[in-house]
């Protein structure tokens, strides 16, 4: 999801530059030691995370009233067991920007030896990172890149992808009319990301639709009130692609049910609605016909490879842009960033009781 950014992206969810010397180094390190590929992260050192990397990791949320982060929330302990980080309670940011700093400035105080951070503002971010490197203490962000700061690794999916996926499924689904996409915090990479690629992608492959957007910042009031004016313009509107299910379902849902707009997929009047995050709720919607899809951001490997990746900046482990063992792709970013670009699967109702989605195991 995105983390809420207001700064959005959180956005949603931003630079660490590798120096030509380090990124040799890094190679060289890889032949070396006879390494996999530095894309992998099959922790293959022997320190297991005990020999120069041992220490108390902080884990900071961007915000909790997310079923989203929720579950994340609920991963981090179980995936930093798996992972063998001593992971310190996790510190909720309450969707502030500058509360996060100061939570950031709390853990270093603690004596943490690293951080994980989910950003709320991909470019107030940046004041936290920069304490961090002062004390030495290296930083994973999750969910969102920051735009600026030093950070070892960002775990996140492919936010472009996300509108892309929303845009061809809408489009193929509605051929002609309005579609509205209610967009996250545009201060956010996310929201910036997921908004540019739904656009794009509906003016080059689907010029029958006319996209109207919601400007939500992650707020599920904002998001209730401005759909509620829209139909009243536009009661004409065929499709919704939701940013963030997680904040926005339940007050899209009421506010459709409200104008008896809620119709079930298949009947006449079905307004197609495709969502970002792959929570349980999101399921039940598109089980219920309510929704017809949603991009299953990936909570459970969010914090896997947040303890994974904190673990081994903490040993000195370097990675370069390249294919993971675990179906992703390490990319730089235009920043000089490196991102870890975990899948991101569609979700229908052709595969919504897929046991492998991690929404299919919260309770």
């Amino acid at each position: 999801m995105v983390g809420r950014t207001v700064r959005n992206r959180p956005s949603r969810k931003r630079t660490s530059r590798l120096s030509l010397a380090a990124r040799a180094t890094a190679a060289a390190a890889c032949a070396a030691l006879a390494l996999t590929a530095c894309g992998s992260t099959k922790d293959t050192g022997g320190s297991g995370g005990k020999a120069g990397g041992e220490g108390k990791v902080g884990v900071i949320l961007p915000l909790l009233t997310s079923p989203f982060w929720q579950s994340y929330n609920d991963y981090v302990p179980k995936m930093a067991k798996s992972e063998d980080v001593d992971a310190l309670k996790t510190v909720n940011s309450n969707s502030d920007p500058s509360q996060q700093i100061t939570d950031i400035n709390n853990q270093l105080n603690q004596g943490v030896k690293g951080l994980v951070v989910a950003p709320l503002d991909s470019a107030a971010i940046s004041a936290g990172l920069d304490q961090a490197e002062r004390k030495g203490v290296p930083v994973v962000a999750v969910d969102v890149a920051p735009e600026k700061g030093e950070v070892a690794m960002v775990v996140r999916a492919n936010n472009v992808a996300y509108g892309q996926k929303a845009c061809d499924y809408l489009g193929k689904q509605v051929k002609s009319g309005k579609v509205v996409q209610i967009m996250g915090d545009l201060a956010s990479v996310n929201g910036r990301e997921r908004s540019k690629a739904f656009r794009d992608c509906v003016k080059d492959k689907y010029p029958k639709l006319k996209v109207l957007e919601i400007p939500a910042k992650w707020e599920s009031d904002t998001a209730a009130s401005k759909l509620d004016t829209l139909l009243n313009s536009h009661p004409d509107i065929k499709g919704i692609y939701m940013q963030a299910g997680g904040v926005y379902l339940a007050p899209t849902l009421q506010t459709l049910k409200s104008k008896g707009m809620l119709k079930k997929s298949g009947t006449k009047g079905h307004i197609s609605i495709v969502s970002n995050d792959g929570i349980p709720q999101e399921f039940d919607a598109i089980r219920k016909g309510q929704i017809d899809a949603t991009v299953s951001q990936p909570a459970d490997s969010y914090a896997k490879y947040g303890m994974y990746y904190i673990k081994a900046a903490m040993n000195g482990k370097k990675f370069k842009p390249g294919p993971t063992d675990h179906g992703s792709t390490i990319v730089k970013l235009p920043s000089g960033i490196l991102e870890d670009q975990l899948p991101a699967p569609l979700v229908t109702k052709e595969n919504v009781d897929d046991a492998e989605l991690w929404g299919n195991s919260v309770q």
